[in-house]
């Protein structure tokens, strides 16, 4: 591995403008490190490497005739990935739906094409969960994708294919979106930092699936990176209004360097027994406590037991904002009727995670309305708990049960998901934080929320706790 291929974005846009290192040099070190790594793991499952060798070319001759290397764009010559959901125009944009295979993208979404016009090389798409609705990438029209660290365990999803590549080295920053963990948890499994940020930050214009309804306030995109001083960077280059999307707003960003930790209260939360992190998280997450307290923050303990309970909240408020079934997406996207008999039988076009998840939305309309109206009220009351607990400091929780388990593992395995799902409920900004490497050798991590337009505040623990860890650990290396 390469010095390129362990940098930050940050690092390789100031040596390229500096003349330190060409464009054509870095790209062509991250190509050469995916094309050894892709057949093992298949993050990026559309390439376009001859394009970014041909754009690198043409970064180099506009840095060499430029006067003020100043004026550059600041992300001019540093390559990137974009998961598969999010539209680039001429590309696939399949959300891995066999229905949708020939589908080709007719205009680039905002939050991409803001990374380009940053000067950022795209290296690719990244592969996806199908539709994006499950934590494991898979699906009929890519295939599965693996993790960097151990290919007989999952990456994660839905946003798995993204976060392989920046954890194995193959590209430093990436695009993502997250509606119930689909950033943190494959950063969590791959090792590398991901971003879910404010709700109304980033415009959601350009993604397939859209956010139908009321539900577009439960998914955000956002940003995951090799160094944790990549992020605001990021955020700030694809954050603020564009026009189309009603929920975005503009927003003033703070700044995680004048942020200080003496003082900043730390929420340490004890989960109940069916959210509990195994022995390993626990421990990733005290060494994480005890850091920020050396820094000088002020530790509180603090019962997150309610998180436990998130995921039929999260579900019911999921199904009754949408207005329309993932049965109906599938339609509208020319797939045949899934029927009961079809989706018990094994193969075609569907995985078996999206067969259990329509069965359980079909399932779901059974539920008395009375009920609901019980259940939606009490994740407004967990909200308004979680909000407060955090208050004007963060929290850290432990992103899942255990670390990065082998494919197949997570089906019907719904305990998994409250440990990310409360945050998308209450609408918080989180940053996923890698700890080092656990006793197999994969990935440990715990998540840092903060309140509402807090952003900054999450990621200045992440650039803390990355100083003291190390944060990201290249696999193998």
């Amino acid at each position: 591995m390469s010095e390129h291929t362990r940098s930050s974005a940050v690092e390789l846009a100031a040596a390229i403008r500096e003349r330190r290192a060409s464009a054509r040099e870095v790209v062509e070190a991250h190509i050469s490190l995916l094309e050894r790594v892709n057949p093992r793991i298949n993050a990026v499952v559309v390439p376009r490497y001859d394009a970014a060798r041909r754009e690198a070319e043409a970064v180099d001759a506009r840095v060499g005739a430029a006067e003020d290397p100043d004026s550059l764009p600041p992300l001019l010559g540093v390559p990137c990935t974009i998961k598969e959901t999010i539209g680039v125009e001429g590309m696939p944009h399949s959300a891995g739906v066999v229905a949708r295979r020939d589908h080709r993208c007719r205009r680039t979404a905002p939050i991409a094409r803001r990374l380009l016009d940053a000067g950022a090389i795209l290296l690719g798409l990244t592969n996806v969960s199908e539709l994006a609705i499950w934590v494991e990438t898979n699906n009929r029209v890519y295939g599965r994708t693996s993790n960097p660290y151990d290919p007989v365990r999952t990456a994660g999803g839905s946003s798995g294919g993204e976060a392989a590549a920046v954890g194995s080295g193959g590209s430093p920053i990436g695009l993502g979106t997250d509606l119930g963990g689909s950033i943190r948890l494959p950063a969590f499994f791959n090792g590398v930092f991901g971003h879910k940020p404010s709700l109304g930050l980033v415009p959601l214009t350009g993604l397939y699936p859209p956010a139908p309804g009321d539900s577009a306030g439960l998914v955000v995109s956002g940003p995951l990176a090799r160094r944790a001083e990549d992020l605001m960077p990021l955020l700030r280059i694809i954050s603020g209004p564009d026009g189309e999307d009603p929920l975005c707003r503009p927003a003033q960003l703070g700044d995680p360097a004048a942020l200080s930790l003496q003082g900043l209260r730390v929420a340490v939360g004890r989960s109940g027994k069916l959210a509990r992190p195994s022995r390993e998280l626990a421990e990733a997450r005290e060494r994480a406590a005890g850091a920020l307290a050396a820094a000088g923050a002020q530790l509180e303990r603090v019962s997150t037991q309610g998180l436990g309970r998130a995921l039929e909240m999260y579900l019911t408020a999921l199904r009754t904002s949408a207005g329309v079934s993932g049965r109906e997406v599938l339609a509208r996207a020319g797939a045949p009727p899934l029927t009961w008999r079809a989706a018990l039988r094994p193969g075609g076009p569907h995985t078996a995670a999206t067969r259990m998840m329509l069965g359980l939305e079909r399932l779901a309309r059974l539920t008395p309305e009375r009920r609901t109206r019980r259940v939606l009220a009490a994740g407004d009351s967990l909200v308004r708990e979680l909000r407060a607990t955090i208050g004007d400091g963060v929290l850290l929780h432990p992103p899942a049960p255990a670390v990065a388990p082998r494919h197949g593992r997570l089906l019907g395995r719904l305990w998994w998901a409250p440990p990310m799902v409360a945050f998308n409920l209450a609408r918080l900004p989180v940053t996923q934080v890698p700890l080092g490497l656990g006793r197999r050798g994969l990935p440990v991590g715990v998540q840092v929320a903060a309140g509402p337009g807090r952003d900054h505040v999450s990621i200045a623990v992440a650039l803390e706790l990355e100083r003291v860890f190390g944060g990201w650990v290249p696999p193998g290396g």
